[in-house]
């Protein structure tokens, strides 16, 4: 069996022919943007940092390191572990795609699923 492709975008990056299963891993629906405007087979609230871990984190560079570290131990979980498995369930081995608001996606949560998902982190 091949392993899963998974991706990271933006949100409000232009579906592309290799994205597979578009999914959003965001707690919150990012401000500024329209359901409407967006293209998604999933969103997976239950998937996103929590609201402490995200506000600690601010996205601060310096503090990926320990943010990867600390999501990683929330996503063991057993309702992230629950929602780990839908995904894989969802993408049936075909290509992934995580979408986030962050204007920096590979310092992202989406970056640290993506790692999870394939085996990698």
């Amino acid at each position: 069996m091949q392993p899963t492709v998974v991706r990271v975008a933006r949100l409000t990056d232009p579906v592309g022919p290799a994205d597979g299963v578009r999914v959003l891993v965001e707690r919150r629906w990012p401000r500024g943007t329209t359901r409407t405007a967006v293209v998604l087979d999933g969103w997976y609230r239950d998937l996103a940092p929590s609201d402490d871990l995200r506000t600690w984190y601010g996205h601060d560079p310096d503090r990926f390191p320990e943010f990867a570290e600390r999501y990683r131990a929330e996503l063991r979980e057993p309702d992230r572990l629950a929602a780990l498995a839908r995904l894989r369930d969802l993408a049936g081995g075909g290509p992934v795609t995580l979408l986030t608001a962050s204007g920096s996606p590979p310092i992202s949560q989406a970056a640290v699923l993506a790692e999870v998902l394939t085996g990698v982190g």
